[in-house]
């Protein structure tokens, strides 16, 4: 088991979880849309500084181009708008939970237009991360929730499956800190555009929306976002989005903490139920040799 990629993919899912607690306290105090494009103005501007200050250059080949306008434009513009947008009627933690439906999709799409192949156990564990998630949906639906939020986040799920997707090899070229300040540019110019033609901008300064501000666009704008590139690139795409699945237990403990939303007893079965899922997927991808317990002469040398 490739354990710096599980830690990885656990603190991503921990930051990309809470932006949903973070979201639903902006949109309280500010329009959706011109919140999230300030929001990726600020994530754009301290990503491309600090990858300048790295080293790191704009000159991106073509492919890495192509990774940046598909990726700024589906998960920054529609996936967080539309998430922006339905969370003013529906709480960070049904968010989260639509959120973590992504894998499946991905995994659908990666079978149909990539004819990627997948192994009995990685499929297992899709279904398991699958059914832990509809066990907490379950008792997260019951209590009655916006059918257009709903609709919404489903919606912002699809453009997030296509987003992660696309950017299968956009980092090869290295500057994986630029392209990931250079999407959040991306995202920021149509939601600009239409907050200009479509929101009121009344906006109430809090002490609280401007720390709810401030780390959406430095955690999960672009601490989360740069660790999520890394793990496609290490262990590709739809492995990646299992960790997804993290999102309905992270994404409703921190909303139970910080937004008092309620944490029940399903919620702790399905997260345990969602974690063998994801570990079923991450053993599908190991060789028969891989998967003995003596390490190798290359294993010791490499630990």
């Amino acid at each position: 088991m490739d354990i710096r990629a599980i830690l990885m993919g656990l603190a991503f899912a921990l930051m990309w979880s809470s932006a949903f607690t973070s979201a639903r306290i902006i949109v309280t105090e500010a329009p959706p849309m011109a919140a999230l494009a300030a929001r990726f103005l600020v994530s754009g501007v301290v990503g491309c500084g600090i990858a300048l200050l790295m080293g790191q250059s704009m000159k991106l080949t073509a492919v890495q181009w192509r990774g940046v306008i598909i990726f700024g434009l589906c998960q920054n513009a529609i996936y967080l708008g539309l998430n922006f947008i339905a969370m003013q009627w529906v709480g960070a933690s049904v968010a989260s939970i639509i959120a973590s439906t992504m894998p499946l999709i991905v995994a659908g799409l990666s079978w149909i237009v990539l004819r990627d192949r997948m192994k009995p156990l990685g499929l297992a564990g899709l279904i398991l991360g699958i059914a832990g998630v509809a066990i907490i949906m379950g008792a997260r639906l019951s209590g009655g929730v916006s059918p257009m939020g709903v609709a919404l986040c489903f919606a912002g799920a699809m453009a997030l499956a296509v987003a992660t997707l696309a950017v299968r090899g956009a980092t090869s070229g290295g500057n994986v800190l630029m392209t990931v300040g250079l999407q959040m540019f991306v995202g920021a110019v149509p939601l600009a555009f239409l907050s200009a033609l479509f929101e009121p901008h009344v906006i109430t300064y809090t002490p609280q929306l401007v720390v709810a501000f401030l780390y959406t666009a430095l955690v999960p704008g672009v601490l989360a976002t740069f660790v999520w590139f890394l793990l496609v690139e290490r262990m590709g795409a739809v492995k990646a989005a299992t960790f997804h699945f993290l999102n309905p237990f992270f994404g409703v403990a921190i909303a139970a903490v910080v937004l008092h939303e309620p944490l029940g007893v399903s919620d702790f079965i399905g997260v345990i139920i969602i974690t063998l899922g994801i570990i079923a997927v991450q053993y599908s991808k190991r060789s028969p040799s891989q998967l003995k317990l003596t390490p190798t002469i290359e294993e010791k040398t490499a630990a």
